[in-house]
């Protein structure tokens, strides 16, 4: 029974080694060699280099859409978490446009999209986004290691690694830029991955995504 369970850790381990290289040399060079517009990125192209890999392991694996956290458990402290959690990033989202812009220019950087455009396609973005990394890499690296702090670490550091593509080949920002968004980026996914756990709901990643992404944009 032992012999099994190893043999299952290292096959999960394999497969999240293999789907993280996936994303960062398909999306990787998506992100070099186009540009096509939000709506067609966020609601065609990222769920399907994102998510379709996840069906194949999913059936792999012989798991569930539950593994994932797509469930209804847990509904309410999912929504609880990710609105505490939230209001903080929010905080630090408008610290931050305080700071860089000396002032309160929150129409600095939202964009041209009408705010219910950009809003639905923050949510888009957050499904595909965090299934796949707190859902899937964090929930599996968790479930291998035993450890939910060293999983929140490794995931939340493989999950800045694949924004350096966008503040490179998008934004073009500074090195100085990239390493605050990075940072920044990091501890959104070590936020995540924490309230990720206390629930096993995917809502509550989801909806604090939806929460850090608009003030994180000001940073831009």
């Amino acid at each position: 029974m032992s012999k099994q369970k190893d043999a299952s850790k290292v096959e999960i381990i394999k497969n999240v080694s293999v789907y993280v290289c996936f994303l960062f040399i398909v999306w990787g060079l998506y992100r070099s060699l186009l540009k096509l517009p939000d709506e067609v990125e966020e609601l065609f192209i990222k769920p399907f280099i994102w998510l379709a890999p996840l069906v194949f392991l999913l059936r792999k694996e012989r798991k569930g859409l539950a593994s994932l956290g797509i469930t209804g458990k847990n509904l309410f402290p999912a929504i609880y978490y990710s609105l505490g959690l939230g209001i903080l990033f929010a905080f630090e989202g408008f610290l931050i446009n305080f700071l860089k812009y000396k002032g309160g220019d929150f129409s600095a950087n939202i964009g041209s999209n009408p705010f219910v455009i950009g809003l639905g396609l923050s949510f888009a973005t957050a499904v595909s986004e965090e299934i796949s990394f707190r859902g899937y890499v964090f929930g599996r690296i968790k479930h291998v290691l035993g450890n939910e702090m060293t999983a929140n670490l490794l995931s939340s550091f493989i999950w800045a690694l694949i924004h350096i593509p966008i503040t490179v080949f998008w934004w073009k920002l500074s090195f100085s830029e990239t390493i605050g968004y990075l940072t920044l980026t990091s501890i959104f996914g070590v936020g995540s991955s924490f309230i990720f756990a206390r629930t096993s709901n995917i809502i509550s990643s989801i909806l604090l995504h939806v929460m850090w992404q608009w003030p994180i944009a000001l940073f831009r």
